[in-house]
């Protein structure tokens, strides 16, 4: 396996699909009360440039319950505020840590910091990806709804970082995917185009919500204007709001869909606070989940580096 987790498509299907088994085993595990001391005596930095509740909460909650330590370092308070290059933190912290985890705008800025350091970098969301969310999504699809190559997956909104992750693990685990954007808000056209010759079955990518929501078995939604794009909201608000998932598009979809928001959630924006708080919302499921993923991916990534 890839010695860092920087986006889906280093992966193979059945090494993707191992890590979210060993999720559940986790999951199960803890549930039991089971003790789990795995990384004990092992060390991560997440080194976080962006603001973080769920993904800083969820992988600090993982390296504790595997017996481990945390060390959190905000960009805006180390030297790489100054001017310090990526390569030479890089080569400090691969002394002091047994894993690198990076929340951060630039893909090219995790890319860097793996090039340069001989321990795990992990991928905990820049603007092009965010690939452990997505494993975790595909968690929560699973147990809700069954294999995913078996069902209408549809994503629908901005085609944002999400979008681009759910893309590659649509080609890379070969399940089909059906996306919705407004024109001009589509995903990103290398990796649409890279993984639609991947792909073994259809990555679509459609301008109507409705033709896209009709039959899903899996409706996946998120906010409209990310991180950094707040001056845009206004706007998007009117170009987006046909892609309200509300009571009226999402009768539209199987009865037995299931709803995913990786959260947080702008009620009546991109979603209504009656579907995410209805029958059909797995979303507070998802966001559990975010700690069991985490787990399997430090499991098995720092387990590999050796003990300083």
């Amino acid at each position: 396996m890839n010695n860092h987790l920087i986006a889906l498509n280093n992966f193979s299907r059945q090494q993707l699909q191992s890590l979210i088994v060993r999720a559940m085993v986790l999951k199960q595990e803890s549930r039991n009360g089971k003790r789990q001391d795995q990384l004990v005596g092992r060390t991560i930095a997440l080194v976080f440039d962006k603001p973080s509740t769920r993904t800083r909460v969820s992988f600090e909650a993982a390296m504790y319950g595997l017996g481990g330590q945390v060390i959190f370092i905000p960009t805006k308070e180390t030297q790489l505020s100054r001017g310090e290059p990526l390569k030479d933190m890089a080569r400090v912290l691969d002394r002091y840590v047994d894993a690198i985890v990076m929340r951060t705008h630039g893909q090219e800025i995790v890319e860097e910091v793996a090039r340069y350091s001989k321990v795990p970098v992990i991928n905990a969301l820049t603007d092009l990806y965010h690939p452990c969310q997505i494993l975790s999504d595909i968690m929560t699809v699973i147990e809700s709804k069954g294999a995913p190559e078996n069902l209408k997956i549809v994503w629908l909104g901005d085609g944002n970082n999400m979008a681009n992750s759910w893309i590659e693990a649509a080609s890379c685990m070969g399940f089909g995917l059906t996306l919705a954007c407004p024109e001009g808000y589509g995903p990103d056209e290398t990796v649409l185009e890279q993984a639609m010759k991947k792909a073994k079955k259809p990555i679509t990518l459609l301008h109507d919500p409705v033709e896209a929501i009709t039959n899903a078995d899996v409706v996946n939604v998120d906010v409209w204007a990310s991180m950094g794009q707040e001056d845009e909201q206004q706007k998007r608000l009117d170009i987006f709001k046909s892609f309200q998932l509300n009571k009226e598009l999402l009768a539209k979809a199987n009865p037995s869909a299931v709803v995913l928001h990786c959260l947080p959630a702008h009620r009546e924006e991109e979603i209504t606070e009656e579907v995410l708080e209805g029958a059909q919302c797995v979303a507070f499921d998802q966001a559990e989940n975010k700690m069991h993923l985490h787990k399997a991916i430090l499991e098995s990534f720092v387990c590999r580096t050796k003990n300083k």
